[in-house]
């Protein structure tokens, strides 16, 4: 039977006496108990400074305990919370601000200066932490008082306002109803197998969907710990895994690599791993097996999905390497251009729906139209779909068309991080007289390797028309705050002089 729609804070149990977060930092330990209790005061804390039903919080807070506290504390009190990156800088705070119009700004206590430059006139909130206690929330340096009602967050409330990346176009805003969040939470706590035994690393910053469903509202849902580093640090990792029972951990590719680089021994809890956000190579699949000890699980995911729509499953069921998996989430199809189903295994744009998906982007009418057609989601990746796998090519949007031939940059990617001494690639088309566009390629590399080397490994795999023509060695590729690569921004990031 399938579980009526819920408010977000019905997955905390109100009785709960497992630690349901701890903070490997200072030591900070937060039971369901009081984790629920906490939401529901800071609700009625944030009432009393004039957030009402419906109306918006932005937050800007570092990772740990606080942040989760308010973001449900938001939820409870019935409105939406928007959490924003701690690195933004105060332009991109009045981008962000300016579209969002919250009611008040939330910021930790002397920091986030850029943000508070950026409000004006907006109220400003401090989030004080509190050993052992309730977060101080202060509004002019007094102390907010609660309302002494209690949570009233509702089912068909925004829960999360997210704005998309825009690497091709103004950010789109993109809310997600408490129901999708708890609907994905449970779906996410069931595909694994999720249990109160269980405890979640969260190595993923809680202003990204990844890192606060996935990790954190997923295994609290199932009654479990989430240990929540105020700062993630790959050196640490392996160490306070060890010391906090770690039995998972959900990152994207970067961050799995970032951990790999760095000496250490996966505790002996640690049951699977899980890769979400971008692609996995098929050889650091490899390396984090044998490294950490465990299956790694790709996932895929998207802001628009709540999160997971996708995933490989665990053993004993199969695990097809450089597959995202099957149906995890959401329901899946693979659809031409009139939004008809493709044959098996052939290419096609991926199409969902599910309890998680959006109701549609706010004031947008456009890209409502172009991206919903009878109850399902296009979500612009091409792929192809067979005995229920999804395999990725690529953003259709990013996909290389060089003579007419369609080229997925993913294809070429794998192929080069086949070599031993390339770390990281990414590649990209390049506008062109000739052929409409040819094929570019970054890569760090770890080794001595030369371009022209590179481009004869490429070739013993692939077509003439599909090996780089460019070859560009970078000291760093430049990614997204949560890890993404961004194709269509590197000939301009090349042309500005990027290394």
């Amino acid at each position: 039977m399938t579980k009526p729609p819920e408010p977000l804070l019905e997955l905390i149990d109100p009785d709960g006496g497992r630690p349901a977060l701890t903070c490997p930092d200072d030591g900070e330990r937060v039971t369901h108990a009081e984790l629920h209790a906490r939401a529901a005061s800071i609700a009625g804390r944030l009432r009393a400074a004039g957030v009402a039903q419906g109306g918006r919080v932005a937050i800007v807070l570092p990772n740990g305990p606080e942040i989760v506290e308010v973001l449900l504390g938001v939820t409870a009190a019935g409105a939406a919370a928007a959490p924003l990156n701690p690195a933004y800088t105060e332009p991109e705070y009045r981008f962000y601000l300016d579209d969002l119009a919250p009611q008040v700004l939330v910021v930790g206590a002397g920091a986030a200066p850029a943000a508070r430059a950026a409000a004006d006139g907006i109220p400003v909130i401090e989030v004080t932490p509190r050993a052992g206690a309730e977060p101080l929330l202060t509004l002019d340096g007094a102390e907010l008082p609660a309302d002494g009602s209690g949570p009233d967050g509702r089912p068909e409330d925004v829960a999360l306002l997210l704005h998309t990346s825009g690497t091709t176009s103004r950010p789109k805003q993109v809310p997600l109803l408490q129901r999708n969040l708890t609907a994905q939470a449970r779906s996410i706590a069931a595909h694994y197998g999720l249990s109160p035994e269980d405890v979640s690393y969260c190595a993923m910053p809680l202003f990204h969907v990844h890192g606060l469903v996935a990790s954190t509202l997923a295994q609290l849902a199932a009654g479990g710990t989430v240990v929540v580093p105020r700062r993630f640090s790959p050196r640490r990792f392996f160490g306070q895994a060890d010391a906090h029972g770690v039995t998972w951990v959900s990152a994207g590719p970067t961050l799995h690599q970032m951990i790999l680089d760095h000496p250490g021994t996966a505790p002996a809890t640690l049951r699977f791993t899980r890769s979400c956000s971008s692609a996995l190579s098929p050889r650091l699949m490899r390396e984090a097996e044998a490294r950490y000890g465990v299956p790694m699980i790709e996932a895929y995911g998207m802001t628009e999905a709540g999160h997971q729509m996708t995933s490989n499953p665990l053993p004993p069921a199969q695990r097809l390497e450089g597959s995202v998996g099957v149906s995890a989430g959401a329901e899946i199809r693979v659809v031409d251009g009139e939004g008809r189903d493709v044959a098996p295994g052939a290419a096609g744009e991926v199409a969902i729906r599910g309890p998680g998906l959006t109701p549609g982007y706010l004031n947008n009418e456009r890209a409502n139209a172009e991206a919903f057609f009878d109850g399902w989601f296009r979500t612009g990746d091409e792929g192809t779909l067979q005995d229920g796998y999804l395999r990725l090519r690529g953003r259709l949007k990013e996909m290389i068309i060089r003579g007419g031939e369609n080229i997925s940059p993913q294809e070429i990617e794998a192929v080069l991080l086949s070599h031993p001494e390339v770390g990281e690639a990414v590649v990209f088309g390049v506008d062109d007289g000739k052929y409409g566009q040819t094929v570019a390629a970054a890569v760090v590399l770890t080794g001595p390797a030369q371009p022209d080397e590179l481009r004869a490994h490429a070739r013993k795999s692939l077509a003439a028309f599909k090996v780089p023509d460019t070859i560009h060695v970078l000291d760093e590729i430049p990614k997204t705050p949560t890890g993404k690569v961004q194709r269509s921004r590197m000939p301009a990031h090349l042309a500005d002089g990027g290394s």
